[in-house]
């Protein structure tokens, strides 16, 4: 019997699609019905209308739907793939503006730092409901793959109180596994062994094996010192490695917010970063590319409806991991890939109850995830300072503690070292009004927190826009740079 596969926020468009079309490269899943949910009328029939030509041209028996009702679309379906971001670029953009009014340069904001902190309170309370109607509506044992970040406090929240069958999934530990096979020399990732360990997004790969050896850190630091394009691209990796040893899976931009080291002097942070791409170190970046994309897809979509697509093919099958996972449960053919999930001993000098990345294995009776090796101390502190905030940043969330909330702005390390605590009390205010249709965990504090603005001196009087903050650029600008589409990674769906 076909299987049913629900997503939740489908109308990111280019996500959405690229699953999908994973998913139809397995013989065994070519019948499969996928329901596709979003809040936005207009992206869910975009999404739609591409699904639907892929399935035409592809002579494939697979069947689409959509609603506007999530319990509708989550109604026995097997696998639900979450893709959403709450409050949407409205959110995103105060989550980039005021930290930098404060002080706090981010690249990205989704992880950690001031805008991943807020990102997790609004995103939480949304994905317990959606538990919830997959307790209620879905398949017995239905498995949630959470794609939306923050990863490790979305998954920790639905971990603790969703009850449900959940994973968290990324795909920053193949991004750098292709880095290190590069430089190395290999044709392919294939000839390159790894053990990546850690959390999302700081990730560390402690173990390479490649032509019959392991390779130490030295090697792999003269390699990628050497490289080219690498060199410059990556500086803040490359430091990283260079201090603790390991190279982190995260991209420049990434990492850089993750650390206190880096984005803390405005004037420093040219040095560490490269504009080439807005994931190398831009302030704002991610939600400049956001933007841009989603101002392309509601211009040029005509195009992309009109033109013919390659063929659906197992070459042309991405790297995410989430078709594999569905394909090893349904056929029984081992996957072995990095997964984001409760510790419980699998990194022994991690808290057991914390998210991380592991590496893990999925075959028809599930996933199963080996203990590691201890992480390198180095690797074990910064991942510590981080599990720390995602621990309060959760449970804040959860309780709609204003308090518990503060102390994680208060302890993340890129806040801390750009801002004293009035300042990180203050901020967290200022970003607590300007989300407050998102928050509804915090209805009771806003009042509060208004009042507290009103009567105090204003501490966020930074003029800056960003050390390295570049415009929005419009249709026609990337037209005229011959760009067919926004470099960038996939958006996920803009919910409000």
């Amino acid at each position: 019997m076909a299987i049913k596969v629900a997503f939740i926020g489908a109308g990111s468009v280019t996500f959405t699609r690229t699953l999908f079309r994973d998913l139809l490269t397995v013989p065994e899943l070519q019948d499969t019905h996928f329901a596709l949910h979003d809040i936005s009328q207009r992206n869910l029939d975009m999404v739609a209308q591409l699904c639907q030509k892929d399935i035409r041209q592809n002579k494939l028996p697979a069947k689409v739907t959509t609603s506007l009702d999530r319990r509708r679309a989550l109604e026995g379906a097997d696998y639900i793939v979450n893709c959403t971001r709450i409050g949407g670029l409205e959110a995103f953009k105060t989550d980039i503006d005021i930290p930098l009014k404060y002080g706090v340069d981010q690249c990205v904001g989704d992880t950690i730092c001031a805008g991943g902190i807020m990102y997790g309170q609004r995103n939480i309370p949304q994905i317990l409901n959606f538990c919830k109607d997959i307790r209620e509506v879905s398949a017995k044992n239905a498995l949630f793959l959470n794609y939306a970040n923050p990863m490790a406090m979305n998954t920790w929240a639905i971990l603790d109180v969703g009850a449900v069958n959940a994973v968290g999934l990324c795909h920053g530990v193949q991004g750098g596994h292709e880095q290190i096979a590069e430089v190395l020399g290999a044709r392919s990732t294939k000839e390159v062994d790894i053990i990546a360990a850690g959390i999302n997004h700081q990730t560390w790969y402690v173990k390479i094996l490649y032509q019959g050896r392991l390779i130490g850190s030295e090697e792999l630091l003269a390699a990628f010192a050497k490289h080219p394009h690498y060199k410059q691209t990556e500086k803040v990796r490359i430091d990283v490695l260079r201090r603790f040893g390991y190279y982190s899976t995260e991209s420049n931009g990434h990492l850089s917010e993750y650390l206190p080291w880096y984005r803390k002097r405005p004037k420093e942070i040219h040095r560490w970063i490269d504009l080439s791409r807005w994931i190398l170190g831009e302030t704002g970046g991610y939600l400049r590319i956001c933007t841009e994309g989603r101002n392309w897809f509601q211009t040029e979509f005509p195009k992309w409806l009109a033109k013919e697509e390659a063929p659906i093919s197992a070459e042309r099958r991405s790297h995410e991991h989430g078709s594999y996972i569905i394909e090893s449960l349904e056929t029984g053919r081992v996957y072995r890939g990095h997964f984001n999930v409760r510790n419980q001993g699998a990194i022994p000098n991690l808290p057991d109850d914390c998210i991380v990345e592991v590496p893990g294995y999925v075959d028809r009776l599930g996933m199963h995830i080996p203990r590691v090796d201890p992480l390198p101390q180095a690797c074990a502190a910064t991942c510590l300072a981080s599990i720390n905030v995602q621990r309060m940043a959760k449970d804040a969330a959860l309780t709609g503690d204003v308090t518990l909330l503060k102390q994680a702005m208060l302890h993340d390390p890129l806040v801390a070292a750009v801002c004293n605590p009035e300042e990180v009390w203050q901020m967290t205010d200022e970003m607590l009004v300007a989300q407050a249709q998102w928050l509804p965990q915090y209805k009771h504090a806003i009042a509060g927190a208004k009042k507290r603005l009103a009567s105090s001196k204003p501490l966020g009087t930074s003029k800056s826009k960003g050390a390295a903050r570049l415009k929005v650029r419009s249709i026609a600008e990337m037209k005229s740079k011959g760009k067919k589409k926004p470099a960038g990674p996939r958006v996920v769906s803009q919910w409000k």
